[in-house]
């Protein structure tokens, strides 16, 4: 894990606060439309359904989700033409680590 590029990316309120939402997606995202369960990737949410609940544009929502995804917090998955995006439970567990030791 780089620990700076994992805190360049929360270091933005936004992308802090997409990152709180993806830990609760059911209670944060309208359900989503291709079957996530189907396609082994649980708890991702569209980039269309988290542009809608931020209220910014799909390019800078984009980017800051390819931010996210580039520090190792966020995984990502194409299904068709869409792009779904979760936790990376493992990354969160060793950042949580990573700040009880070494800070």
């Amino acid at each position: 894990m780089d620990e700076l590029k994992v805190l360049k990316a929360l270091s933005n309120e936004t992308r802090l606060q997409i990152f709180k939402w993806l830990k609760e997606p059911t209670a944060n995202f309208e359900p989503q439309s291709h079957s996530l369960s189907t396609n082994n990737f649980i708890g991702g949410v569209c980039v269309a359904s988290i542009k809608k609940k931020v209220g910014l544009s799909q390019s800078t929502v984009s980017n800051y989700l390819s931010l996210l995804h580039e520090s190792g917090l966020l995984e990502a998955k194409n299904i068709g033409q869409w792009t779904y995006y979760r936790r990376n439970q493992e990354a969160v567990e060793k950042l949580a680590d990573w700040i009880k030791i070494d800070l």
